[in-house]
This record gives structure tokens, C-alpha cells and sequence, in this order.
């Protein structure tokens, strides 16, 4: 039966409605369902994620926890006192940046470059990675003369880590299409302090602390709100920190003095990967899943993040294709590559203008899709809404969840990541769909975290810099007084 579909924005999008030409109704839902989750759906994974968390921070189940909440080592977020200069290192992709931050108060100066990391450094030796990084260190020092002087440095190293101390990270699993070998099980401080050492002309560069890109979003909006008490990266990949009570981490080796916390780094990536999610997977899921350089890791990731979204719309509109309900049952060669639909498109899509589709229709004809009609663009628009609504709802029950567990009654999201920051729509998604999920007496708000992978790099560093002078200070006073007291008796 052929009936007139119309396709809303949610509440939050202040857009036309989608109107769409007659189509085969009952086809197009059969194949777009699985995609439409419902509230039912996402206080299921709430209160999976809940249970794995607890997993993660208990010594007896951590080793089968997917969430393995590793302790960072970052006790307190900035108090503002923090100054002076120092470097940053922001590993997390297929770029790499080196950052000269000053920091006076509240006011933040920053010089950076970026760096290409080659494939075949990626996915090359231990070694050649760090060589690779030691040498972009170098380059920058010398464009900003600053090869004599002796700079704090914290390194931003966005990939699944087991924290065994401030400035020690052991790599659990490399992600993002890195496979260097030699590098898993090893600390990733070490193996950049060797790398120094092989050039020998940095011997001032010591690092202070490694996090990765979730505490770095959490300290950059930390230091302009002392409320922000949770990380979330939405871009390439997905991942959330959040700052626990001391009583709470079971598997903390370290001192018990105030403040009684810690930042958690949940890589909540993983969740998923013993199969708790398969009720929510859909075919298209499972085909990215099966084709990815990981299979059977990271499930929550690929349901999320930047890196797979694309590829779940065009695996949709493929199956709608096929089924001759897009383009006339015309493809094309792009269209039918993995990896060619890419996020972008999605984000594009959603943000075109629904009078003419000038956008839609241009990413139409880079694909070659050259049989196109408005109602190609407006069902495609509709897949793309799906795919994001997901992935935006999967990651507010994430947040919800951690929102429920800390129960504080104000808190902050620090966000940074590529998806949260270009997509038109996933600020206003996650704010309903969190709020919907979220204990009523729990206020919260998204912040944009600016730029955290660099700024909260120098602000972890910042801040144990900090914490060492002062104990080391209080280590001076303290013998002073013993020498006093020595004289007098």
C-alpha cells in the first residue's frame, strides 16, 4: 500500500517537516525500525552500563568488565592558580599536535602545528611512532626557540590505557586504525622518554602526565566551571571520564587523603563486547562490525561514533536502493564502496535547506547517483536523522547513566569531539533525550569543551606541577623546622 509519509525533526529542530511522495510505507519501516529505538531500549542500557561500571571498579569481575573504569590519577580539577608555560602533546588520530599553552589565571594563550602521522607509521613499529613523535617535539621546539629551556609537559593519548600512575599509562589496545607493534602492555610514557633519549637534544622535556582526550575535555571546562564533572569525546571514536568517590573505586591502590576522588576513565568504547547489546544491533551493525579491523570490540563505539556513522547510512539507503525504493533502484560505484558515504555527508544532509535540497543533491552527484528525485532527498534525509538520533540517544543514556551514579545534584558535561561539534542537531538531541532519562532532580548542561585534547593536557601538567612545588615546599618547611629544632634542643 502507498500512503504519504512525513518525516518530523524532533523537538528541538526548528525545521520544516519532511514531506515525502507516495512510497511503499511498510518497506521502508521493516527496513528503518531497528534504527527507531525506543525509551524502553535506551533505560536497557542504562542499567547494563550501570552494572558494568561496577564491574570495572571491583577487583574481582574488573578482568571481565567491558567498561574497565581505569583510575586516572587526576584527584582535582584546576582552582585557577595554575601559571606559567608548558608543553602539550595531543596523540589521537591520524594527526598529532605539539602545543606551547601559557597559562596566568583564567586566561589561556596557546601556538600549536599539527603533524601527519603516515599510514605507515601507524601501523609500523613502536619505535618508528615515537621516533616519529620525538621529531615533531624537536621541530617545534626549535621554530619557537625554546630548545634551552625547561618545560612541563602533558600528553594527551587518546586510546584505551590502564593507568598505573599520573605519568604512567599502560596501552591495553591500539583503536582508531593504529596497529603499531610493540606498543600494547607497555607504558606509552616510557616509550616516548626513549625516544627522547635516542635524539639526545631534548633532555629539558619530561613528562608530567599522560591522559587521554575525555579528562582533557573534562579539565578544559573545568577550569572555567568548577561544576564540570564529566569528559565526553564524540568524534572519530567515543569515550566519557567522570570524577568518583574514593569508596566507590575498589580497585584504587593509591593514598586515601582528600580530595577522597578520582577521575575514572570508563572507555565505555568497549561496552557491548560480550554480546549485552546484541538486542539493539541491527544487519547494518553487524556488517560494520564484521568488516572492521576489529571485530567484536568496541560495539558501543560503532553504534556512536564519527568514525562508523556514514557507513551505517549508506549501508541503510543501499538496502532501500536495492529494494528499489531510492533512485530508482539505480546505484552507482560509490554508493556500493564501504566507507565512501562518509560522516560528513550525514551532517551535511541533515543541515541542508528542505527547499531545493542544493546540498543533498551536490553529495548525490559526487557519488554518481545521478537518477535522483525530491523524495530521494528527503527519505535519505531521513535515514541520516535516524542514524544520528541513535547514535546521539545511545550516547545520552551513557550520560544519564553516569549522571545517576555520581548523584550530584549540578553537574557539567565537558564535550569535545568532531561529531558533537559539526552536526547540526546532536547538542539539541542529547539535551532531550538525556533530559528524559536523567533522575528529575539532577540539573545538568552540555558545555564545548575548547579545545581539550591540548589545554587540558597543560592543565593536568598545570596542576602536578602545581601539587609538586607544594610538597616540595612543604618538604623545605618541614626540614627547616627539624633544623630549628635540632639547634634549640
Amino acid at each position: 500500500m502507498s500512503i504519504n509519509l512525513v518525516f518530523d525533526k524532533p523537538c528541538a529542530r526548528k525545521t520544516k517537516p519532511v514531506f515525502m511522495e507516495p512510497v511503499d510505507k511498510s518497506m521502508v519501516e521493516n527496513i528503518l525500525k531497528p534504527l527507531d529505538l525506543t525509551d524502553e531500549h535506551y533505560k536497557k542500557v542504562m542499567q547494563l552500563m550501570h552494572n558494568d561500571i561496577v564491574k570495572g571498579l571491583t577487583p574481582e569481575t574488573h578482568a571481565k568488565a567491558n567498561i574497565k573504569c581505569f583510575p586516572t590519577y587526576v584527584r582535582t580539577v584546576p582552582d585557577g592558580t595554575e601559571s606559567g608555560d608548558f608543553l602539550a602533546l595531543d596523540l589521537g588520530g591520524t594527526n598529532f599536535r605539539v602545543l606551547l599553552i601559557n597559562l596566568n589565571g583564567q586566561e589561556v594563550t596557546m601556538e600549536s602545528k599539527i603533524f601527519l602521522i603516515p599510514h605507515h607509521i601507524m601501523v609500523g613499529s613502536g619505535a618508528q611512532l615515537f621516533d616519529h613523535i620525538a621529531d615533531c617535539i624537536f621541530k617545534f621546539m626549535t621554530d619557537h626557540k625554546l630548545q634551552d629551556r625547561h618545560l612541563p609537559l602533558g600528553f594527551t593519548f587518546s586510546f584505551p590505557c590502564r593507568q598505573e600512575g599520573l605519568d604512567k599509562a599502560i596501552l591495553t589496545t591500539w583503536t582508531k586504525g593504529f596497529k603499531c607493534e610493540g606498543v600494547e602492555g607497555h607504558d606509552i610514557v616510557q616509550l616516548l622518554h626513549e625516544a627522547i633519549e635516542r635524539r639526545g637534544d631534548m633532555q629539558n622535556v619530561k613528562c608530567l602526565a599522560v591522559i587521554n582526550d575525555t579528562v582533557g575535555a573534562l579539565m578544559s571546562c573545568a577550569h572555567s566551571d568548577r561544576q564540570c564533572a564529566v569528559g565526553l569525546i564524540l568524534g572519530t571514536g567515543t569515550n566519557a571520564c567522570y570524577i568518583e568517590s574514593l569508596s566507590e573505586v575498589k580497585t584504587w591502590d593509591g593514598d586515601f587523603n582528600e580530595p577522597k576522588q578520582v577521575l575514572i576513565n570508563t572507555e565505555w568504547g568497549a561496552f557491548g563486547n560480550d554480546g549485552c547489546l546484541d538486542f539493539i544491533l541491527t544487519d547494518f551493525d553487524k556488517s560494520i562490525d564484521k568488516h572492521s579491523i576489529n571485530p567484536g570490540k568496541q560495539i558501543y563505539e560503532k553504534m556512536i561514533s564519527g568514525m562508523y556513522m556514514g557507513e551505517i547510512a549508506r549501508l541503510a539507503i543501499e538496502r532501500l536502493r536495492k529494494h528499489n525504493l531510492l533512485f530508482d533502484g539505480e546505484g552507482s560505484y560509490h554508493l556500493a564502496t564501504r566507507g565512501r558515504f562518509y560522516t560528513k555527508y550525514v551532517s551535511e544532509i541533515e543541515g541542508d535547506n528542505v527547499d531545493g535540497f542544493k546540498v543533498t543533491k551536490q553529495i548525490f552527484d559526487e557519488l554518481d547517483l545521478t537518477s535522483h528525485t525530491e523524495q530521494d532527498c528527503r527519505l535519505v534525509r531521513h535515514v541520516c536523522s535516524l542514524v544520528s538520533k541513535r547514535a546521539a540517544y545511545l550516547a545520552s543514556a551513557g550520560i544519564a547513566c553516569l549522571l545517576n551514579k555520581m548523584n550530584r545534584k549540578e553537574v557539567t558535561v565537558g564535550v569535545d569531539g568532531s561529531l558533537y561539534r559539526f552536526h547540526p542537531f546532536f547538542h539539541d538531541l542529547m539535551m532531550e533525550k538525556t533530559r528524559a532519562l536523567v533522575r528529575p532532580d539532577i540539573s545538568f548542561k552540555l558545555m564545548l569543551s575548547h579545545d581539550g585534547s591540548g589545554k587540558g593536557a597543560a592543565l593536568v601538567a598545570a596542576v602536578a606541577n602545581r601539587l609538586l612545588e607544594e610538597s616540595h615546599k612543604e618538604e623545605d618547611e618541614l626540614k627547616t623546622v627539624k633544623s630549628v629544632n635540632s639547634k634549640t634542643n
